[in-house]
C-alpha cells in the first residue's frame, strides 16, 4: 500500500525529536531523566573553550607594553633612590659605613645633607626608564612570539622556559643601553662632586677614560646582575601569581582590576625577593668595579677577579643584602603594579598564557 504522508504531530512522537524537544522546554527536566544531550550553552562554552586565544598583537601594543615598562621601571627606581645611594656607600666604603641601612641614612644626611640622599637622580630616572623600556617591551614581544611559533598547548606546556628566555633575552638588550647610566649614576654616588650634571659626568667619563672603558666596565657585570634577576623576576612573579589565581579559582579576566593589582604586587614582592638574593653578588660587583683605582690595572675580568677576591664570597653575597632585598621588593611590587595600571589607561589587554583546556 501507499504510505502515509508524515505529520508534525509523528515527527514529535519520535523519542529522539522528544527528548531535543524537552532539551529545549526545560534543561533541567531533561538532567532528572538522564539524558546526555548537553544544553546550546554548555556547547558553546566549549567551544570558547577550546578556541584558540588570540594572538594578533600590533606594533601599537608593543609600543604600549614599552611604555608602560619605562614609566614604572623610571617611577620606581626614582623613588627608591635615597635607598640606593645608601646601599651603594656600604658597597663602596664598608669601613665607614658599617652601621646598617638607619645608620648609613643618618651617616649620609650628617656628612652630606639630605640633599645627598637624591645623587644620581638623574641618570637613574632616565636609564631605567630606557631600561624598563627595552625589558617589559621586550618580554612581551617574546613571549607572544614563542607562543606563535610554539602553538598555545606547547606554550603553555613550556611557560616557565618562555618567561626565562623571554626575560634573558629583553634584559641582554635593555643593558646595552643601560650601562653608560648606571656607570654614571654609580660615579656620581661614589663622589658628589665629580660633575654637577648627567650630561656633565657623561662628558667627563668619556673624556678621562673613553667611550667603552669609562662607559662599558661593568658591562660583565651588569649582565650577571640583571639577567639572572629579570629572569628570576618574571618567572616567579609568573608563577605566583598563576598560584594566588588558581587559589582563587579565576583567571584574570574573570577578576577586577583591583583584584588584578592586588595579585601583581603579593607576587611581585615575592618575586623581588628572590631576584634580588640571586643577583646581589654581581651587584656588589657592579658597583665596586665602577669605583676610581678598583681592581688595579687590566682587562674587566681581571678587575673583577681581584675585587672579587679582595672581598671575599661571603661578603659579596651579603654586603648591602638587606638593604636590597627591602629596595627590589617594594621596587618589582611597584613595578608590576605600575606597569599593569598604565597598561590598563592605555586600553592594553595585557598578554597572559592560557591553558587550552581551561575555561578560564
Amino acid at each position: 500500500g501507499r504510505h502515509k504522508p508524515y505529520s508534525l504531530a509523528m515527527i514529535f512522537a519520535n523519542p529522539v525529536f522528544a527528548a531535543a524537544r524537552a532539551q529545549l522546554a526545560s534543561p533541567e527536566q531533561t538532567e532528572r531523566k538522564g539524558l546526555n544531550i548537553p544544553s546550546v550553552v554548555e556547547h558553546v562554552q566549549k567551544v570558547k573553550a577550546a578556541a584558540p586565544q588570540n594572538l594578533d598583537y600590533g606594533v601599537d601594543y608593543y609600543l604600549k607594553g614599552a611604555l608602560a615598562g619605562g614609566i614604572c621601571c623610571g617611577i620606581t627606581h626614582g623613588a627608591v633612590c635615597p635607598i640606593d645611594v645608601v646601599k651603594t656607600r656600604i658597597q663602596l666604603q664598608p669601613d665607614v659605613y658599617n652601621k646598617g641601612m638607619i645608620g648609613g641614612f643618618k651617616q649620609v644626611i650628617a656628612a652630606e645633607g639630605v640633599g645627598a640622599l637624591a645623587t644620581g637622580l638623574g641618570p637613574t630616572v632616565f636609564g631605567y626608564f630606557i631600561q624598563g623600556w627595552f625589558k617589559f617591551g621586550g618580554v612581551e614581544y617574546f613571549k607572544i612570539q614563542f607562543v606563535k611559533a610554539l602553538g598555545e598547548e606547547k606554550a603553555w606546556n613550556n611557560r616557565n622556559s618562555i618567561y626565562l628566555a623571554s626575560a634573558g633575552m629583553a634584559e641582554f638588550i635593555a643593558d646595552i643601553f643601560l650601562c653608560p647610566l648606571e656607570a654614571t649614576r654609580i660615579k656620581l654616588v661614589a663622589n658628589p662632586k665629580f660633575a654637577a650634571s648627567m650630561p656633565a659626568a657623561m662628558s667627563k667619563i668619556v673624556a678621562e677614560q673613553g667611550l667603552l672603558n669609562g662607559f662599558y666596565s661593568g658591562f660583565g657585570p651588569i649582565l650577571f646582575k640583571q639577567v639572572p634577576y629579570t629572569m628570576a623576576k618574571f618567572a616567579v612573579q609568573g608563577q605566583v601569581a598563576e598560584a594566588i589565581y588558581n587559589s582563587m579559582g579565576k583567571g584574570p579576566k574573570q577578576c577586577s582590576g583591583g583584584t588584578n593589582l592586588s595579585v601583581s604586587l603579593g607576587s611581585g614582592v615575592v618575586a623581588g625577593v628572590v631576584a634580588a638574593v640571586i643577583s646581589h653578588p654581581a651587584d656588589t660587583l657592579l658597583s665596586k668595579i665602577n669605583k676610581p683605582g678598583a681592581g688595579g690595572e687590566g682587562s674587566t675580568m681581571t678587575r673583577l677577579g681581584r675585587i672579587a677576591t679582595e672581598t671575599g664570597y661571603m661578603k659579596l653575597c651579603t654586603q648591602g643584602l638587606a638593604a636590597r632585598c627591602f629596595m627590589i621588593g617594594t621596587l618589582t611590587a611597584g613595578q608590576f603594579g605600575i606597569f599593569d595600571s598604565v597598561m590598563g589607561a592605555l586600553g592594553a589587554s595585557k598578554f597572559h598564557f592560557h591553558n587550552p583546556s581551561d575555561p578560564h
